[in-house]
């Protein structure tokens, strides 16, 4: 999905090949442990620990712990991109879908984390809010298109609309049972389209024959 725009922190031994997968193990191992303790309890060691590395492998691929998060955020949090379809129909569910994505996955305790603590770690917090800024212009963008294609009245308010949609994304992400989360997971497309229905049947602008889309 797309990226915050951020320069990547990454610090990489001079000869030594990066394997692929270590690096992703090692990535959720950080995003996990960051939102079971928060940035106070993050360390290196606990992070080679839970991913099952040296805590040598750790500082050979990155200089500091600040530098393995805002690269854990990169590399394993899911984004959310500009997506054109051709109809606000289809551009809005994508974005549904791309928070439910966000919250009802395995990274979603990590990215109410960064909501609450990133603006206080030095170097994840630059990033942190380049990628905010880059979701919220393609968020807004989606509603914009929907505005000149008519399919929105000129006067919608695209705040409250995305206020709406992707706080009942999030909402419905965090409430879901712990037994009912796999269910989600299966379904996430699904109930994002059920959403978008039910917020279009009150914004959107009715067709010539009176009957709402």
């Amino acid at each position: 999905r797309g990226g915050g725009g951020a320069v990547s922190t990454t610090h990489v031994a001079a000869g030594r090949p990066r394997d692929p997968e270590v690096d992703r193990r090692i990535a959720q191992a950080a995003l996990d442990l960051f939102a079971d303790a928060g940035w106070a309890g993050f360390a290196m060691e606990t992070v080679a620990r839970r991913a099952g590395v040296g805590k040598a492998s750790l500082y050979l691929r990155w200089s500091s712990k600040e530098a393995l998060l805002t690269d854990a955020v990169t590399l394993r949090l899911a984004r959310v991109a500009d997506v054109d379809t051709g109809a606000l129909h289809g551009d809005l569910v994508e974005l549904a879908t791309q928070m439910l994505d966000i919250y009802a996955g395995g990274t979603g305790r990590a990215a109410l984390r960064l909501g609450l603590e990133a603006a206080a770690i030095p170097g994840v917090a630059e990033h942190y809010e380049a990628m905010r800024r880059a979701q919220t212009l393609a968020a807004r963008a989606i509603v914009r298109r929907g505005i000149d294609r008519g399919e929105l009245a000129a006067g919608t308010s695209v705040t409250l609309l995305l206020d709406t949609l992707v706080g009942g994304a999030m909402m419905h992400a965090l409430s879901t049972p712990p037994d009912k989360q796999a269910d989600l997971a299966r379904n996430i497309s699904a109930h994002a389209a059920r959403l978008v229905n039910f917020l279009l049947r009150a914004v959107t602008v009715p067709t010539p024959s009176g009957a709402r889309p």
